[in-house]
């Protein structure tokens, strides 16, 4: 029974961790979140395909994004870009999300996400 509790205890701890940001290797370097739209630029090169649009910005005081009329409307877009970067032979596709120029987030998959 105690040995059940402490596995439980330890998955507990687990599932509570955050998870560990992603970074992309790149000729001897390596591009992180946080990181500059020019900085990734100069340490990976020009990505293999790029998209860019702009998305709603969150309303005020909530954590939620405004609907797109509103948004539109009232409260400017915020630019976000994705890069897909292909690795080579062996390696998952890397899409780099970028908004306002900051790398926000640094995905891996089979395809572009």
């Amino acid at each position: 029974m105690n040995a059940m509790i402490s596995l439980l205890a330890v998955a507990a701890l687990a599932s509570g961790t955050p998870g560990q940001a992603e970074s992309l290797r790149c000729n001897g370097a390596s591009a992180a979140e946080g990181d500059s739209r020019v900085s990734v630029l100069y340490k990976c090169g020009k990505p293999l395909l790029a998209d860019s649009f702009c998305a709603p910005v969150a309303v005020a005081g909530t954590l939620y994004p405004g609907p797109t009329v509103i948004a539109g409307a009232y409260v400017p877009c915020q630019m976000v870009e994705e890069w897909v970067y292909d690795r080579g032979p062996g390696h998952l596709v890397a899409t780099v999300r970028l908004r306002s120029g900051v790398v926000q987030s640094i995905r891996y998959g089979r395809r572009p996400q």
